[in-house]
């Protein structure tokens, strides 16, 4: 979800991204993603752009979308995760993440079973 009252009280205070983006401490094409929903801002910039704006939090500040973004860009690195200006980033729905942990702990599992049954046959 697109931060509307950020970029209308931003530009109406004459600021550009680039400006915001180096006071937060970040490069403004993340910080473009934050602005347009595509990235969480956390409470401590929502804090930090509000005194950068000299305006109330509650000014500027718009619920995060309960939404999850997977942003698997072509590139040439063989890990096969998003890189924008150096920074690695990979935002996986948790349901996702918590099935891979289950098949994770299923497979050592196994694993510790063949090798059980692989220590067993070695005795014979």
């Amino acid at each position: 979800m697109q931060k509307e009252k950020l970029r209308n009280v931003r530009k109406r205070k004459g600021f550009t991204q680039q400006q915001v983006a180096e006071y937060i401490a970040t490069d403004v094409s993340n910080y473009s993603r934050k602005e347009s929903g595509d990235v969480k801002i956390f409470h401590d910039e929502w804090d930090k752009i509000a005194r950068f704006l000299e305006v109330p939090v509650e000014e500027i500040y718009e619920e995060e979308e309960a939404k999850q973004i997977n942003h698997f860009e072509n590139n040439t690195n063989s890990n096969n995760i998003g890189n924008v200006s150096g920074n690695y980033y990979c935002n996986v729905p948790e349901f996702l993440l918590e099935s891979q942990r289950e098949l994770i702990e299923m497979l050592k599992k196994e694993n510790q079973r063949l090798q059980e049954e692989l220590n067993a046959f070695k005795k014979k």
